[in-house]
């Protein structure tokens, strides 16, 4: 089953472990995206110390396929988001990973 973390999620997460409002919890988390947003579409790296790095990469056009009807299609050029994860939040996963399932 797969269980999805929502803005607020977060929002409720802030509240009740920090004490902040909800008002300045939701203001809080769409300034936090704002800013990544703001920064990836100046094309600027976003790099978030023991979490990863988000980046912009341009990808050209090319020949797609649908594998069920094997017809080609163009895919039009684009910039997409990129996510690295940093060595400690890899090794964090992988020690979770093994010590019990997600």
């Amino acid at each position: 089953m797969r269980i999805n973390l929502t803005k607020k999620d977060l929002v409720n997460t802030i509240y009740m472990q920090v004490g902040f409002s909800k008002h300045i919890s939701q203001n809080l988390i769409d300034e936090f995206f704002t800013i990544i947003v703001s920064n990836l579409a100046n094309k600027e790296d976003v790099k978030i110390s023991k979490f990863g790095t988000f980046s912009i990469r341009f990808k050209n056009s090319r020949i797609g396929r649908n594998p069920k009807t094997k017809e080609e299609k163009q895919i039009s050029k684009r910039h997409v988001v990129l996510f690295k994860p940093s060595k400690e939040f890899k090794e964090f996963l992988n020690k979770t990973e093994n010590n019990a399932t997600l």
